[in-house]
């Protein structure tokens, strides 16, 4: 059974986490999860060592703070602010108010709790990175599998060797890698829009040039012998990413939904399935 990171992270991988490992290799020393958002691949590998990098800081803060806090410490902290806000699914205000200190403190107790009571428990900034979800009413709040994922979340982090690096994945110092270690990305995806990376909260654009860039990164791992997993949409919506549909042709496709093996999908209908794939060099 695997664990689930407490956030409603989109494009979170818990819900095919079996399709993933299924093509990953049996021994992996060093495993770098490059673009690590909700972190479930990570948190669940099998692996000597765990690299988790994300270029948001508030998510890699997070996850340190999540991995030096002890348990009973964080659901008490969590508690407080809730009777402190009298939040509930129906206290607009009391949510507002607790926005209104994250923003000007940046508490990251007051983050998460936060994204419980957030709408859809969504995560959204703004272009000045404060938080901007709207209340989630009578619908968000902290609940029993909130606390279960978060305390199963918290104590998997403590047991395992994990070093997190806040930075842009072109920074990341790959050159110690060797054979038996893993690079795993888990990018924005080039034809579809996330909140987090669309370039209107005061974050990074995804755009052609951080696709190619990415690329490149991986042409050159494979020039290294270093393993790579990439996990990635050729089709969606209609749209086709034509950049990394030509560029994949030289490695492994694995798709998760296997009935589109081998399938051809050049007409660019808008009722066109989503095509979810994992590419690798070996």
């Amino acid at each position: 059974m695997y664990v689930k990171c407490p956030l409603n992270y989109i494009g979170g991988k818990y819900k095919i986490l079996s399709n993933i490992f299924e093509v990953f290799p049996d021994r992996i020393d060093t495993f770098v999860d490059l673009f690590a958002g909700g972190f479930n691949v990570g948190i669940n590998v099998k692996a000597n060592r765990i690299i988790c990098n994300d270029h948001i800081n508030y998510i890699i803060d997070l996850y340190k703070f999540l991995k030096d806090t002890p348990v009973e410490i964080l659901i008490n902290m969590i508690n407080e602010r809730i009777v402190e806000f009298n939040l509930s699914r129906f206290n607009r205000e009391g949510y507002n108010l607790l926005r209104d200190r994250y923003n000007n403190t940046k508490n990251i107790v007051d983050f998460f709790v936060l994204t419980c009571y957030s709408f859809n428990h969504q995560i959204r900034f703004n272009n000045q990175r404060n938080f901007n979800t709207p209340f989630g009413k009578e619908r968000s709040y902290y609940n029993s599998n909130i606390e279960k994922n978060l305390i199963n979340f918290s104590n998997m982090l403590k047991i395992k060797e994990i070093e997190f690096i806040n930075k842009d994945f072109l920074d990341i110092d790959l050159s110690n890698l060797e054979i038996f270690d893993l690079v795993y990305c888990d990018p924005p995806y080039l034809i579809s829009n996330g909140s987090y990376n669309d370039g209107n909260r005061g974050f990074k654009n995804w755009t052609k040039n951080e696709e190619y860039n990415l690329l490149k990164l991986l042409d050159k791992l494979n020039e290294q012998n270093i393993r790579f997993v990439l996990s990635n949409v050729l089709y969606h919506k209609g749209l086709s990413n034509d950049l990394l549909i030509e560029w994949s042709r030289k490695y492994n496709i694995y798709y998760i939904d296997k009935t589109y093996y081998n399938c051809n999908y050049q007409l660019k209908s808008k009722n066109t399935k989503t095509v979810e794939v994992l590419i690798t060099n070996y």
